[in-house]
């Protein structure tokens, strides 16, 4: 029973991330990549992957050392933490994919300061243990990727007839260019959160 519990507990906890507490669709966390990387899938899976080797790797160390964390220095200790795992990650970005770095510019350094992973940090890393926290970290991580990775698809197919760099709209396509300039971003996701919330709405 109790296995069996534990097992629906940490289900509810990964899917949570996906749906429910979707940080981009439904908490509106991480708008600054969300909106400035998804031009095309290319640079958005690379931002995925990167928030999800960091929140995944900052929720270990923050649930590891959660009884140690003092109140008034646990703010101090959740940035140096991601911190240190950011600039891991875009070191390797430049070491192993260069122009994906230029092409990324300052926003993988900016994951320090992106809500996700501070929220988690405070939110499920520091009061449960290992197991949850790594669960926690990868159901929001997928969830950012998700989110990420629709709104880049629509942008880069709508502004290129692209998918990954490869042509997939017919020869008489006539691409839409403002989908490649901010404002493409922002309708794109204006129109995704309304899709959610009508379906939302309507479930419930």
């Amino acid at each position: 029973m109790s296995s069996n519990t534990n097992t629906i507990s940490l289900g509810s906890t990964f899917s949570r991330g996906i749906w429910k507490e979707n940080p981009v669709l439904r908490l509106l966390l991480g708008m600054c990549p969300t909106l400035a990387v998804t031009g095309a899938l290319k640079p958005a899976i690379t931002m995925s992957i990167c928030v999800m080797f960091v929140l995944t790797c900052s929720n270990i160390v923050v649930s590891l050392m959660r009884n140690l964390l003092k109140p008034h220095l646990r703010i101090m200790m959740f940035t140096l933490t991601i911190a240190t795992f950011v600039t891991i990650a875009d070191l390797a970005v430049k070491a192993f994919a260069y122009e994906m770095s230029q092409t990324l510019g300052p926003y993988i350094p900016l994951i320090i300061v992106n809500c996700i992973i501070i929220g988690r940090a405070e939110a499920c890393a520091s009061k449960n243990n290992l197991v949850v926290s790594i669960v926690d970290a990868i159901g929001m991580s997928v969830g950012f990727a998700l989110a990420l990775c629709a709104v880049a698809a629509a942008r880069e197919l709508l502004a290129a007839g692209t998918l990954m760099d490869f042509s997939v709209m017919p020869d008489k396509f006539v691409p839409w260019a403002a989908m490649s300039m901010p404002v493409g971003a922002f309708v794109v996701l204006g129109l995704l959160l309304g899709f959610i919330n009508a379906i939302t709405n309507k479930s419930s």
